[in-house]
């Protein structure tokens, strides 16, 4: 059993992160608070088998569900670099 929403919502990161500002790209703590962000904003997408693995990951590179995840995934860069927990200066 996979969240196949958790895969797409890390790639994404890897995607957004250098065009984004005020992101602390370096530190673990602001990633992973970024992916939790966009997650728990989510609905999951389980899979118990490859075919419904491709399947849903077409689902949401294709359709709304990606859109959802990218916004829910800006709106989680601008959260953790207003709020980092890290302990870096803020702006």
């Amino acid at each position: 059993m996979k969240n196949v929403v958790e895969d797409h919502v890390a790639s994404l990161y890897n995607e957004l992160a250098p065009g984004v500002e005020n992101v602390h790209t370096g530190c673990a703590l602001c990633r992973e608070d970024v992916l939790v962000y966009a997650l728990n904003r989510l609905p999951p997408h389980y899979v118990a088998t490859l075919k419904g693995e491709v399947l849903s990951r077409l689902d949401i590179q294709a359709g709304q569900s990606g859109t959802d995840a990218t916004v829910a995934m800006l709106e989680g860069f601008r959260f953790v670099a207003a709020n980092p927990r890290c302990g870096r200066p803020t702006g």
